[in-house]
């Protein structure tokens, strides 16, 4: 370990966070996660005599090591699996090369909803909370979270007798309506927002207001709850993404010097388009906050038109993003990155003109070259020539466009890549949904007597084509009607 590190680690505090380990070049080879950043951190530099061959050959690079501290445990799994998709260091797939990220899953849509995790979110119409690096903590989390908001884990039968989870607390009781069960989940995903004060605050009032109706044992039950919230604060937290001091991430500080913004971008919004030879069109709309991504405020968009012209679909999902009313539902980003060249962002540009909006900074990231596309006169952003230099750029200019060309390895790339390589996947993934409802729906249309609406009913009960063949008589009969059942098994080869 060097003097300069050496004196640096004497300041670690002993809160939360996420560290990057960097090499000599300043490239980050390892990003990591903390309870107590003081202790983590300090035992790299300790004995190597009990660390594994692939953890000593990672202390032998380390020149340098930053930290960003974060308000609670779950933060830190949140921002570190951000941090490893956009910087992808190379001794995190080393040394975890069998882990991927988990999501949460609810789907409040269903009459009983249940909670459970994934690696693979689907686009089911459900809400996804994350991700999160390390799943053993995450369910830890709701073992505890789990007393204080009973759910369930799997969808209830009917007439189901009360289980051991009932009686201890932790599903909620058979009494309960469905609108009542999905008050409790409702809190629970505030909480997961980052309402936690607010729901502690609620339940004491709550329970007050118990104990002075002389409904004692309603307070005994909110209290045992406040117990369990307030000790959960203790072990582990969740918090909003709003956690992060922003100004110490590097690349959009960078990014905000580069392009002389007014301010550190706090929402970024990335578009992409994908398509099949003009069929099946869709847009995506992804959303960084404070430089990680929220995939609750994820959007996709089916245009109007279909055909193979992907300047008109990206101006009609720009025109569409800045109605008034989506305006007003989502606010405004503070920068927007456009997925390809001159011709995308021209498309985008003029979209935004059509609305009236003149100071909103837009970029494009064109694939082949990863070069930041700026226009002249339009994009609202002013390259900032020292900047340039400091980081080792240079631009070209083609046109009314300035291309700014940036090692691959700058923070500032990386940040762009992930947003980038976000909105692809995002758009892809409604793509390949939307194609296999239309072979579904394809297949349906040749069977007589089957209208629209039975297709609709079927793609969404089954949710393909495959679905629907492996459906039983009964299923079907339940779902449609015994009648077109009939019709249905007449035509399909039903498992």
């Amino acid at each position: 370990m060097n003097t300069a590190l050496e004196k640096k680690l004497k300041d670690l505090p002993r809160s939360p966070g996420v560290y990057f380990h960097k090499d000599k070049t300043g490239e980050i080879i390892y990003v990591g996660k903390a309870a107590v950043l003081k202790n983590r951190v300090r035992q790299y530099f300790q004995s190597t005599l009990d660390m594994d061959v692939k953890t000593r050959a990672l202390v032998a690079e380390i020149h340098d090591t930053d930290w960003v501290e974060t308000e609670s445990e779950i933060d830190a799994l949140f921002l570190e699996s951000e941090m490893v998709k956009r910087y992808m260091p190379r001794f995190n797939i080393l040394l975890r090369d069998d882990k991927s990220q988990l999501f949460v899953r609810i789907d409040m849509k269903s009459e009983w909803p249940y909670v459970c995790f994934t690696r693979n979110p689907a686009d089911d119409g459900a809400d996804y909370y994350g991700p999160y690096y390390n799943g053993y903590a995450v369910k830890k989390a709701f073992r505890y979270l789990r007393k204080v908001f009973p759910y369930y884990t799997k969808p209830p039968k009917d007439n189901q007798r009360p289980d051991l989870d009932v009686h201890l607390g932790l599903a909620p009781s058979p009494l309960l309506s469905s609108d009542e069960y999905k008050t409790i989940l409702r809190k629970l995903v505030r909480y997961l927002q980052g309402g936690r004060k607010a729901l502690a605050r609620e339940l004491e009032k709550e329970m007050k207001l118990a104990a002075k109706l002389h409904d004692f044992e309603t307070a005994a039950d909110l209290r045992n709850k406040l117990s369990n919230l307030n000790e959960l604060q203790r072990r582990i937290m969740f918090g909003d993404k709003e956690f992060l001091d922003i100004s110490k991430d590097k690349a959009l500080s960078d990014l905000t010097e580069l392009l002389g913004l007014p301010k550190i971008p706090a929402r970024i919004e990335g578009y992409d388009i994908s398509h099949m030879s003009g069929t099946n069109v869709v847009a995506s709309q992804v959303v960084f906050i404070n430089g990680v991504s929220s995939r609750s405020d994820y959007r996709k968009y089916k245009t109007k038109i279909e055909h193979n012209n992907d300047f008109y679909n990206m101006n009609e999902t720009i025109t569409r993003r800045l109605s008034e009313k989506n305006i007003k539902a989502w606010g405004m980003p503070d920068l927007m990155l456009i997925d390809g060249g001159k011709g995308q962002l021209d498309a985008a540009l003029k979209a935004r003109e059509t609305r009236g909006i003149d100071t909103l900074p837009f970029i494009g990231l064109a694939k082949r070259e990863e070069q930041i596309v700026i226009d002249h006169e339009r994009s609202n952003v002013t390259l900032n020539k020292e900047k340039l230099a400091q980081l080792e750029g240079y631009a070209a200019h083609s046109d009314n466009f300035t291309l700014v060309n940036l090692p691959h390895s700058s923070h500032i790339v990386k940040l762009l890549q992930r947003i980038r390589d976000e909105s692809h996947r995002f758009a892809v993934s409604y793509h390949t949904v939307l194609k296999r409802q239309k072979q579904t729906a394809s297949s349906l249309e040749e069977i007589p007597g089957i209208g629209p609406a039975t297709r609709r009913k079927l793609i969404k009960t089954f949710g393909s084509l495959r679905g629907v063949n492996q459906a039983t008589t009964d299923e079907l009969t339940q779902a449609i009607g015994s009648t077109k059942a009939k019709v249905i098994i007449r035509y399909l080869p039903l498992n």
